[in-house]
């Protein structure tokens, strides 16, 4: 099975360095010295990684055959791809491969039916679970342990507990500071208009 595990960036230098953004909770194992890794488009590569580092909390890769800054550029917005064994599963327990998600129910906790999990929404702030609601409609599911409690691989299901309005709009709580004639009021209740 094969898993995006970076983007090239921006060249760093003159030396054929590439900035990378990273898409592996296990870059050390993923994008390694060593590492051989499929490309996106498939012309870019296989590209083997020669070197890497840390350098103001980017990761920088040098990859064989790449030794300018031309070289580098070139590789810009290139998706890189590992190769990984479906069984494999990640070190942490709490932690799961996009594919070990896709097509789980997912329930409410008292065991209301909820949907499918359609795939997954990785964005810089979390992740979105990505639902299809049996009427056909979807849903964005924060993936966070406050929202989703459980992931039961062995049942092909994940368990949600969702506050108001997530997934029905009418019951959504409003929290909001303005009371009904369009003032706010302050911290001790008192009417903010004057």
């Amino acid at each position: 099975m094969q898993l995006v595990v970076g983007r090239i960036g921006r060249a760093h230098g003159i030396k054929g360095e590439v900035t990378v953004e990273v898409r592996t909770d296990e870059p050390e194992v993923r994008l390694g010295p060593g590492a051989v890794l499929a490309t996106d488009p498939a012309t870019a590569g296989p590209l083997t990684i020669e070197s890497g580092k840390v350098h103001s909390g980017r990761l920088l890769l040098r990859f064989e055959g790449v030794r300018d800054r031309n070289g580098a550029e070139a590789l810009r917005n290139v998706l890189l791809i590992a190769e990984v064994d479906p069984a494999e599963l990640p070190e942490d327990p709490e932690e799961f491969y996009d594919h070990q998600l896709v097509d789980l129910d997912v329930v409410t906790v008292d065991g209301t039916e909820v949907g499918r999990i359609l795939e997954i929404s990785h964005l810089p702030g979390q992740d979105l679970l990505i639902v299809e609601r049996p009427d056909g409609t979807e849903v964005m599911i924060p993936f966070v342990s406050e929202i989703v409690p459980e992931i039961d691989l062995e049942n092909q299901r994940a368990v949600i507990d969702p506050p108001p309005g997530l997934l029905d709009e009418a019951e959504a709580e409003i929290a909001s500071t303005r009371d009904t004639e369009g003032g706010t009021r302050d911290s001790d209740g008192a009417d903010g208009t004057a």
